[in-house]
């Protein structure tokens, strides 16, 4: 917080309504002017930190939630919606969103809310499990998949079972073992089919099944752990969701210990120095930390304590057919994560061509912006009753600005002009006489002419 101004005139004025006092009357409360608050709550003065902890003592609040993103995830969120084909021919420009969010905060929530709806395909999902996934999408990316609790809490815990064995999933072990009475027992695959982990409190076992990579069978216990022992961060966590449902509780609670798993094999600071003294080589990495490739490249994603931030990067994960299961845009704000759809042209796709090789890409969107990219497939440990065994390309991506020190795009000109060209899906992409388009886009009207055929069947206005 120390780093940043913090503007949440929203945030007090939500306050101020819920409490049911006048601008005057919560001026008193706080020892300043009722003008002074006035011009808090139009974004035009930040709260400062002495501000911000009279807010948390006066109001019983937690004063971290008033450096929380804006509506909508903020200014630059919204920007990031509006800069969607369907807006192109209204120009709505950086001081009209500005005026948008003091004037009407809620309103921005609004459009934010309905847009991400309609994004995602939830508007016309059946299942609650569609509206579950997008709401704990949502959530994540309200925290920039950087969760300061959690990793403080890891990486005590980390410390502490340093000091009993080198072997951290020895000292994991023996820690259920002393500390819950829970032994790890491995078992054979006829005996366990269709589990990774299961934990049996008749038998105080948590057995794991021996299809795990050693990596693998390190994270399941470190879950385990999760959850006896950051209890109360994660409920703390899934509680301040406010969820309203079940199911997106439930999905948020397995996420966010998944992330304590992690960050217990990964210690925030070590991780992040090892980083740096590698050029975030994520085969050095994943040796150094016995992690798996999936693993060390959600972790990048993560990296965004203050006063100690790591690169800002973007995740996702995608079978085949090109249907993301895993969308982290952490502090990057990349579309290219955030987006339901991604664009042929993007080599994310072509990992699969090359299994266990690392393809490396520089890309131009429309909107100007540059990206580095790392892309490389993994593959599930364990097979269906039927054979099949999943497999995923894992894409990670930087702003090409902040790519110079990545080991990974050395040789490459970050500053060139051979940045390939590539869009958010076709629907989302207004580039002409793109031969790999598959639709026309959103929003712009089709120019059908008997006489000619362009690169593409669609020709549309604006070209």
């Amino acid at each position: 917080m120390a780093e940043r101004k913090i503007f949440a005139g929203h945030a007090v004025r939500r306050l101020r309504r819920v409490a049911g006092l006048t601008q005057l009357a919560m001026a008193d409360a706080l020892d300043i002017s009722a003008s002074y608050l006035n011009l808090i709550e139009r974004n035009q003065r930040p709260l400062t930190a002495a501000l911000m902890l009279k807010l948390g003592d006066r109001f019983d609040m937690d004063p971290r939630m008033l450096a929380a993103d804006g509506p909508g995830g903020g200014a630059e969120a919204i920007r990031r919606r509006l800069a969607d084909p369907i807006f192109a021919d209204i120009g709505v420009d950086r001081a009209e969103v500005d005026e948008w969010l003091a004037a009407a905060p809620g309103g921005a929530e609004a459009f934010a809310r309905a847009f991400d709806r309609l994004r995602e395909g939830a508007a016309t999902a059946s299942s609650e499990e569609d509206g579950a996934t997008a709401a704990v999408r949502r959530e994540t990316e309200r925290w920039r998949n950087h969760y300061p609790d959690l990793d403080a809490a890891a990486e005590t815990l980390a410390d502490e079972l340093r000091l009993g064995a080198a072997d951290l999933y020895g000292a994991i072990a023996e820690r259920l073992r002393v500390k819950h009475q829970l032994t790890i027992r491995i078992l054979p695959v006829e005996t366990m089919p269709d589990r990774l982990r299961r934990l049996d409190l008749h038998a105080r076992q948590v057995q794991l099944s021996e299809m795990l990579d050693p990596a693998s069978r390190t994270f399941q216990a470190a879950f385990q752990l999760a959850q006896l022992e950051a209890r109360g961060e994660i409920d703390a966590l899934v509680a301040g969701a406010a969820f309203g449902e079940r199911t997106a509780e439930r999905l948020f609670r397995r996420t966010v210990t998944s992330y304590f798993a992690a960050a217990l094999m990964m210690p925030y600071g070590r991780f992040l120095r090892a980083c740096e003294a590698t050029g975030y080589d994520l085969e050095l990495l994943q040796r150094r930390f016995n992690a798996g490739f999936e693993m060390v490249a959600h972790r990048l994603t993560t990296l965004q304590r203050v006063g100690a931030r790591g690169l800002p990067f973007f995740m996702v994960r995608i079978d085949r057919a090109g249907q993301a299961s895993k969308r982290y845009a952490g502090a990057s704000a990349s579309a290219l994560a955030t987006g339901p759809e991604r664009c042929p042209l993007w080599q994310v796709h072509q990992a699969f061509d090359r299994p266990g090789e690392i393809v490396r890409q520089l890309v131009a969107l429309e909107d100007g912006s540059r990206w580095f990219t790392m892309a490389r497939t993994v593959r599930s440990q364990v097979r269906s009753p039927g054979g099949i065994r999943a497999e995923f390309a894992i894409g990670l991506g930087v702003a090409a600005e902040n790519a110079a020190p990545i080991a990974h795009a050395r040789g490459l000109d970050l500053n060139g002009d051979d940045a390939t060209p590539v869009g958010l899906g076709c629907r989302r992409c207004a580039r002409a006489d793109c031969p790999q388009r598959a639709e026309p886009p959103i929003g712009r009207v089709l120019l059908l002419n008997d006489r000619e055929r362009g690169l593409t069947p669609f020709t549309f206005a604006g070209d």
